[in-house]
């Protein structure tokens, strides 16, 4: 006997719950669950080919003789003698048609992507978008209530709060905790922006819960509230994902902005913070720090703790003057003491990680002091942490920030390439300031692998009796090359991205060989796995791209950004249909450069190309995405 999940049914259907067995009573009862939303994601997932969508003419029948359709075909896909729920225990999907299940998710993105708008995100000057429609389409999806009893954590910032949430949910993890935690952007796939237990939500959970919501609004929604557009979407998904779920926690990281992001339809969070502000969206928030910090404390809530970090003098004093109008105290953090962390190290690299993770530990401890789950952690004691926050941050993991990615291809070909070889250094800045962080990071990683890398090479260079010169030419040629990997929104001026970016690097001692410069491989108007943008040179708009390399050029023009030897050196691979100079080159697609990367490593077996793959959280992803292949 199987029964159906109680878990996924109360979850996602408040729908009493029916065991199914092999009598045609209790198979007829089950039939009756086709009338709810459920039906149609099990017909799409379905193992019996009858049952899927494009067996079913759906647009000439009316909603009752769809119904009629499900359930005779449904009826007879269960055989007399054994009727099996299509959820097994605990909520999870059983056996089911992988096929079928990635038509139904494509189908699910394709719906998605039809939100995306090319409207300017919710300002001051439209009243938000119309705010308070988010209010609209909660009452719509019955969350309403279900939303106020969520024990949320409300993060707000310019860089940062992506790592502070995963911090923060990393270590609420292992203090027991059944968290929830929504992020945006996602690299990959949809469903990195919805992590249940630090897991992103399985297909069929996602499949699901989409499907039910969509299903709700399609009916209810009209012209004068229409779809909510996609970022909110995604945010009111997130809310029936974590209410249905019953997670103890949701840290929920804004998208844009603050007080007129769909996140902050949340009325009543347990405590909030802003990370590090800086320039960032301006077009939006505004020209200055103080009306940038000004939308980021719109998060703030009356009665609610907020915390935040060091900030500049102007955006500081915006933030206390918000908190000081709805009579809070606003705490300021300092950066985490890494001698607390008992000689482990933050799983999130870079000194500028110490930041958030100080603010992670502000957060987490408040949430667990004011829900009354700290008991038995002594949270009051600054000279040590409890060994649950420990170990949460040194587990944390975040795709895209701070990552390390020796080329998978590469390294299958030719294992003898450890002291060559292609390794990529991922890392989504997209401000002044992050970017400037983000060439810190980059130049003490490479010149830390260099230095661990040097007495293998010499090592080789003496025992090495075939090879003719002196120890120094041979250890000249088993060196290092430093490639940039870079593109950016059009909406972000490049003379304020590259130079934080240049002069860092170059204030401690690493230049770049040469710049490379590529259009997005992702679309930006299409949510899928498998969109694609043309690849054809010819019908590719490189126009962005050599902007870029032409303010590449003009800022490195009297600067040392390699040699004449190397720049022949590594010309030696093809560049056909690329835009080259000496110093910089225009690919029509990421794929062609990834290409030129590889045969570059190969025909240089003895150089190691350290790849800064930065500017675009898409641009990350899209290598990511690359790379897995």
């Amino acid at each position: 006997m199987q029964s159906i999940s109680k878990g996924v049914l109360l979850g996602y259907y408040s729908i009493p719950v029916l065991p199914v067995f092999a009598s045609t009573s209790s198979r007829a009862e089950m039939l009756k669950l086709t009338a709810y939303p459920f039906a149609r994601s099990f017909l799409r997932t379905s193992v019996n080919p009858s049952l899927r969508p494009n067996s079913i003419p759906f647009p000439s029948l009316s909603l009752g003789d769809r119904l009629l359709v499900f359930r005779r075909r449904l009826m007879s896909s269960f055989p007399a003698s054994s009727v099996q729920s299509p959820f097994m225990a605990g909520g999870e999907v059983g056996s089911l048609d992988r096929g079928s299940v990635a038509m139904a998710y494509e189908e699910a993105l394709n719906c998605l992507s039809s939100l995306i708008t090319r409207r300017t995100r919710a300002d001051g000057t439209n009243n938000g978008d119309e705010f308070d429609l988010l209010f609209d389409y909660l009452k719509m999806l019955e969350l309403d209530e279900s939303l106020s009893q969520l024990k949320v954590i409300h993060v707000a910032g310019t860089k940062g709060k992506g790592s502070t949430c995963t911090f923060t949910e990393s270590i609420l993890r292992n203090c027991g905790l059944r968290t929830g935690l929504f992020t945006s952007p996602h690299l990959i796939d949809v469903r990195e922006r919805f992590r249940l237990d630090g897991v992103d939500i399985c297909e069929e959970k996602f499949l699901a819960y989409f499907w039910w919501c969509w299903e709700r609004l399609q009916e209810k929604t009209n012209d004068d509230v229409p779809m909510p557009t996609y970022f909110r979407f995604l945010a009111l998904l997130a809310f029936k994902i974590f209410t249905a779920e019953q997670v103890d926690v949701a840290i929920l990281e804004v998208g844009l902005g603050g007080k007129f992001d769909a996140t902050n339809v949340v009325e009543t969070p347990i405590v909030c913070g802003i990370s590090s502000l800086g320039y960032d969206h301006m077009e939006i928030l505004g020209n200055t720090l103080g009306e940038i910090a000004g939308e980021k404390a719109g998060i703030f809530k009356r009665g609610v703790p907020a915390y935040t970090v060091p900030q500049p003098d102007e955006a500081m004093s915006v933030l206390k003057d918000k908190a000081s109008q709805l009579n809070i105290s606003l705490q300021i953090v300092s950066p985490l003491n890494i001698e607390l962390l008992k000689g482990q190290q933050l799983g999130l690299h870079g000194e500028h990680q110490n930041i958030n993770a100080g603010l992670a530990v502000a957060l987490s401890s408040t949430w667990l002091k004011k829900t009354r789950h700290a008991e038995g952690m002594n949270l009051d004691e600054t000279a040590c942490l409890p060994e649950q926050f420990v170990r949460g941050l040194a587990m944390t993991t975040l795709q895209g920030r701070a990552q390390i990615v020796p080329d998978p291809l590469l390294q299958i070909q030719n294992e003898s390439l450890s002291k060559g070889g292609l390794v990529f250094y991922l890392d989504g800045a997209h401000s002044p300031e992050s970017l400037e962080t983000c060439a810190t990071w980059f130049s003490h990683v490479v010149k830390e692998d260099s230095q661990q890398s040097d007495s293998f090479r010499e090592q080789t260079a003496r025992n090495d009796n075939h090879q003719s010169g002196s120890l120094e030419e041979q250890m000249e040629e088993q060196t290092a090359r430093k490639i940039l990997l870079f593109n950016c929104m059009s909406v972000r001026d490049p003379q304020l991205l590259l130079p934080p970016l240049i002069n860092t690097c170059a204030r401690n001692g690493v230049y770049f060989h040469k710049a490379l410069f590529v259009p997005n491989h992702s679309v930006f108007n299409k949510v899928g796995s498998h969109a694609t943008p043309p690849t054809d040179p010819q019908h590719v708009d490189l126009s962005w791209q050599s902007t870029l390399q032409r303010a590449w050029e003009n800022l490195t023009s009297d600067k040392r950004v390699g040699n004449l030897k190397v720049s022949q050196e590594i010309r030696r691979a093809d560049l056909s249909n690329t835009r080259d100079t000496m110093n910089s080159s225009v690919f029509p697609s990421l794929q062609l450069a990834i290409k030129w990367l590889r045969e570059s490593a190969q025909l240089n077996r003895s150089t190691r190309f350290q790849v800064l793959v930065t500017g675009s959280l898409h641009l990350v992803g899209d290598v990511l995405r690359l790379l897995k292949k």
